[in-house]
């Protein structure tokens, strides 16, 4: 096992509610038998400082299990959810891709991967300039608004948007801003503005205060539902749940996230945290199983990995070529 530490610079500063990002550091787990290799690439969880030193940490103390030849199974009680098993997962998966000459869909017990729609995320600012972003993205079938719980500017920022976007799906991401007084008034303006999903309104500490609530907006869990001992507990104050392959630790405990939603009559979304189109390559597998489909973050780089994700009339598509099979395992040694 190698791990090499990267620094993405975002093209331009994001804000969402409590944070302004300029760039992440992520770490690229190589995993190589001598013959075959595999890759992945983990972000981390800002939120609960699972930052580049506690992943190395960790990867540290699991090196010499995860080179005895860890399986993705017991991976599963030797790390927790977090971006290093992330990392380590997702090298896993395309390891055992480039060794049996099968792609990572059909591993998984997936039909081909097809082109599926995507979010493209607004970050905070002004209703203008929200706006004009709005309309930047011209190919946007879907466009995701970050708010910051500042509820007269944020339903400002909404209904500029709508204004200048009334063709697209809208939702909002309250990235934990706002307060349980606030949800009426928010919810009505948000309907009136045509937006069809509001994600994380709460403090992951508050979701108690969801319990009952009755949205005509279909709620999503993110911050709240970091891995699958928290699924079932979305039941009765989420609607969608959002699978983050950082916060649950890889492709593995996201596809049985997937499954235990759907048993429970929950939706789900697949999003992302920072990352290349190595990081969007896993998570776009798990999207062909999912509602809703957030994974936008390569645009906002100001260098992505070559070959990378295809963006392209509102959809994305992570080909062969980028991650999980034996040609992009050996391509990335060359």
């Amino acid at each position: 096992m190698t791990v090499a530490t990267e620094r993405l610079r975002l093209a331009q500063p994001f804000r969402i509610s409590g944070y302004v990002f300029e760039h992440a550091d992520v770490i690229v787990v190589t995993l190589s038998d001598g013959t075959y290799q595999g890759r992945g690439e983990g972000g981390g969880v800002f939120f609960l400082g699972d930052d580049v030193a506690h992943m190395q940490e960790q990867l540290a103390g699991a090196r010499a299990a995860i080179e005895a030849g860890v399986t993705r199974e017991e991976l599963r009680q030797i790390l927790p959810p977090g971006g290093a098993r992330n990392a380590v997962d997702c090298a896993l998966w395309e390891l055992e891709a480039a060794r049996s000459d099968r792609p990572v869909w059909l591993l998984a017990g997936l039909e081909e991967p097809r082109p599926v729609r995507t979010t493209f995320t607004l970050g905070a600012d002004t209703p203008e300039v929200m706006a004009k972003g709005a309309r930047d993205y011209a190919d946007a079938k879907a466009i995701k608004i970050k708010l910051t719980g500042d509820l007269p500017l944020d339903i400002a920022r909404v209904q500029a948007i709508h204004a200048a976007r009334p063709d697209a799906w809208l939702s909002v991401d309250g990235n934990q801003g706002f307060k349980a007084e606030q949800l009426d008034p928010l919810v009505a303006a948000l309907g009136a503005a045509g937006v069809a999903l509001l994600e994380q309104p709460l403090a992951r500490t508050r979701d108690a205060d969801l319990e009952g609530y009755r949205s005509p907006i279909p709620v999503a869990g993110d911050e709240s539902i970091v891995s699958l001992s928290d699924v079932s507990g979305a039941v009765g104050r989420f609607d969608i749940i959002n699978i983050k392959l950082d916060k649950c630790g890889g492709l593995t405990e996201g596809l049985l996230m997937a499954a235990r939603a759907r048993e429970l009559g929950l939706g789900v979304m697949v999003g992302n945290m920072v990352g290349t189109s190595l990081a969007m390559a896993p998570a776009f597998v798990l999207g062909q199983l999912c509602d809703i489909v957030d994974l936008d973050s390569p645009i906002f780089l100001a260098r992505d990995r070559t070959p990378g994700a295809v963006y392209h009339d509102g959809h994305i598509h992570v080909g062969a070529e980028v991650w999980g099979t034996r040609t992009a395992a050996m391509a990335a040694t060359e």
